[in-house]
């Protein structure tokens, strides 16, 4: 768990002491998913905070299990790149859409099975109807990770992951985009399954929106955390100044070496050439936030590289 970032962590146990929670409640009575679950927003039983909580909620172990390992599978890389702010910030949002996507798709199912009724009457329903609606409930995280899932692709379109039970790895962005296929065909069949699918392509379609929106204005991220790639990038050059003591206050001197029969550098040669090397890596860097990693050349990858291990 160490090992696992602080957000990414910190979901997983939220969600697990959230499920075990409901358990316990569950079994003196209390319908805990009937309260932090998402009812439609006609329904008795709805309030606003459950476009928060019902994130949290799983209806079972499965559903729970395997929300958890896809946001420990993908979530660890996707924090690790954008930083904790950002992924948080990415993470609620997108449940949050998820949510409404889901609310407008159950209101248009009620409008198309009472074409009787208009708009505005379906707005005046009685207490009776009201309470009926009440079965119509959306509990779960599977919005929040399709769009982590999502992000995963847009950021590593060409990573090739494997993918039980194909034999073969496929590249990430074939996998988001057979999975976007998948719930398209699902919500817009017959499905009975009891699948929130619109949910799902709410929190891809709101993650879709939220990257392009970055990508095409790299500087509105800042408050929220780093940019695409600038996280792990800004931990290698970290590593690049401190061991080569850029931060110091005082000027590195060049240990001599036995036998040297070049001239030795003077301060401020050193300081002019590796103030010219950190330049070259806060352009690649910068190339890295504004177009991602497989924008660089093979030169621009081994200078950043070399640079790494020194």
């Amino acid at each position: 768990m160490r090992s696992i970032p602080t957000i990414t962590r910190n979901l997983l146990i939220i969600n697990i002491i959230a499920f075990l929670a409901a358990l316990v409640f569950n079994g003196r009575g209390v319908a805990f998913n009937s309260i932090f679950g998402l009812h439609f927003f006609l329904a008795s039983d709805f309030h606003a905070y459950q476009f928060f909580t019902y994130m949290f909620m799983h209806a079972d172990f499965t559903h729970l299990f395997f929300n958890m390992f896809a946001l420990w599978m993908f979530g660890c890389v996707v924090e690790r790149v954008w930083g904790p702010k950002r992924f948080l910030f990415y993470y609620i949002s997108c449940g949050i859409g998820a949510g409404l996507l889901q609310e407008l798709s159950q209101f248009m199912s009620l409008y198309l099975s009472v074409p009787e009724l208009s708009i505005g009457q379906l707005f005046s329903l009685d207490e009776v109807s009201r309470q009926a609606l009440n079965g119509w409930t959306t509990v779960g995280a599977s919005g929040a990770i399709y769009a982590i899932l999502l992000a995963f692709g847009m950021l590593f379109p060409n990573e090739r992951i494997f993918i039980f039970p194909l034999p073969i790895p496929i590249k990430a962005k074939w996998f988001v985009m057979f999975y976007v296929a998948i719930e398209l065909f699902s919500a817009l069949g017959t499905s009975t399954d009891n699948v929130a699918h619109f949910a799902h392509l709410g929190g891809m379609l709101f993650g879709f929106l939220m990257i392009k929106y970055w990508q095409r204005h790299p500087e509105s991220g800042r408050p929220w955390g780093k940019s695409k790639g600038q996280q792990f990038f800004d931990n290698m050059r970290s590593n690049w100044e401190r061991r080569t003591n850029r931060t110091s206050s005082a000027p590195r001197r060049e240990q001599p070496k036995p036998q040297n029969t070049t001239r030795p550098e003077t301060d401020r040669q050193y300081n002019a050439r590796k103030k010219r090397e950190q330049d070259e890596i806060d352009i690649i860097l910068d190339k890295i936030r504004k177009s991602g990693y497989e924008s660089l050349t093979k030169e621009e990858k081994k200078t950043l590289f070399d640079a790494s291990k020194k």
